[in-house]
């Protein structure tokens, strides 16, 4: 039986792991979950897995959540809860939202467990900082991302990464492929919301519609698997049906296929280097009829070259473009900024980048702090 923490259980990565471990309870036993503050799913899941820790990062919802959680529940509350829960499991789920994901992360590693990382965003922004925490003993990182945990499947295949080519990210296109610049400029919030084939949160499904997650994927592949960025190529891949590939140097290339179900790289990350026998993702290949490749439209999308600059800038420049990224999806949500306008936005910022090194969890910090500050002046055009 394998312990499991599942943070940010309450959002879409979370609800999607819990579904394995009750498809598995002989498997995996739940012993800590937690959120920002999504009190009532939260209760609702204490009572079905009854882990013996439940955390909440909103420190003003615990009174709360320890009357409503059941007796003897251990509840951990404030900003470093999610942290500490890290530390209860062999094996920690991180399905945190954004940069706030990062304590979580290093915790993870830090105390030598294995991490199944759906939060992209800790590994974009301190990129350097979680390389030295994968080094601790016992530490092992397994990436969730459906495009990295499919070239990490195709990696297992290799007898050695000297051999690889080029890495190869598809995308799906988002709920836009295919329209120009000027089609853009008034779509709505429900539009962006829209995405034709993936199931997710609110801001992953925006980032999707921009292209910008397809970048920040870009940045998490050279993390995880030290591809330069000129030997990283991004597709569209309307059918997300291929969900990423890897060139080798003999010309030979491999490729992941399944349906696109989170619950297939969910449960690689845990059951690795087994695989569990739960058919997530199963191709009906009766009725598979085509598979279309297409390269990115860079012009209506500028988002996918802005991550591939911040990579290049390397130090805390992923870290500074995360952090504007955040800060004007939210506003968009909010309907405070039109869709269009996201790109320039981000461009404006990165190119204030002050070149800071991304030599502590500090400086990364100081970094993710000031970006979004410059990125909330530039909204309310102060700069």
């Amino acid at each position: 039986m394998t312990s499991v923490a599942v943070l940010g259980s309450t959002g879409s990565i979370g609800t999607q792991t819990l579904d394995i471990v009750v498809a598995r309870p002989d498997r995996y036993e739940v012993v800590a979950i937690g959120a920002a503050r999504s009190v009532d799913l939260l209760v609702e899941q204490a009572e079905r897995f009854r882990p013996p820790v439940v955390a909440i990062a909103d420190a003003s919802l615990a009174s709360e959540l320890v009357d409503r959680v059941p007796v003897g529940t251990e509840v951990l509350a404030g900003g470093s809860a999610l942290a500490e829960a890290a530390s209860t499991a062999e094996v920690v789920v991180n399905g945190v939202v954004g940069f706030a994901g990062l304590p979580v992360t290093l915790a993870a590693l830090e105390s030598g467990r294995r991490l199944c990382l759906a939060n992209k965003e800790s590994l974009i922004a301190a990129g350097p900082v979680v390389r030295e925490a994968r080094n601790t003993p016992g530490a092992e990182l397994l990436p969730v991302d459906s495009e990295h945990c499919a070239v990490h499947q195709c990696l297992r295949g290799d007898d050695g990464r000297g051999a690889v080519d080029r890495v190869v990210l598809t995308a799906s296109g988002g709920p836009f492929r295919g329209r120009s610049s000027e089609e853009l400029a008034e779509v709505t919030i429900e539009e962006a919301l829209a995405h034709p084939t993936w199931s997710m949160g609110p801001k992953v499904t925006i980032d999707s519609s921009t292209l910008m997650n397809k970048g920040l994927e870009v940045i998490e592949a050279h993390e995880l698997f030290d591809v330069e960025y000129d030997r990283i190529d991004v597709v569209v891949h309307p059918q997300s049906i291929v969900h990423s590939m890897v060139t080798f140097v003999d010309g030979t290339t491999m490729a992941q296929l399944s349906r696109p179900d989170m619950r297939l790289c969910i449960g690689y990350a845990l059951a690795y280097p087994d695989r569990l026998d739960l058919p997530f993702g199963t191709i009906d290949w009766s009725e598979a009829s085509r598979l279309d490749f297409e390269p990115p439209d860079r012009t209506s999308f500028p988002c996918l070259d802005l991550a591939f600059a911040a990579g290049r800038l390397g130090a805390t420049a992923p870290a500074w473009l995360n952090a504007a990224n955040e800060v004007v999806v939210a506003a968009f949500l909010e309907g405070g900024l039109p869709w269009a306008r996201i790109p320039e936005v981000l461009a404006d910022v990165l190119e204030g980048w002050p070149g800071l090194e991304a030599d502590s969890v500090e400086a990364v910090l100081d970094a993710d702090a000031r970006a979004r500050e410059a990125t909330s002046a530039r909204l309310a055009g102060r700069s």
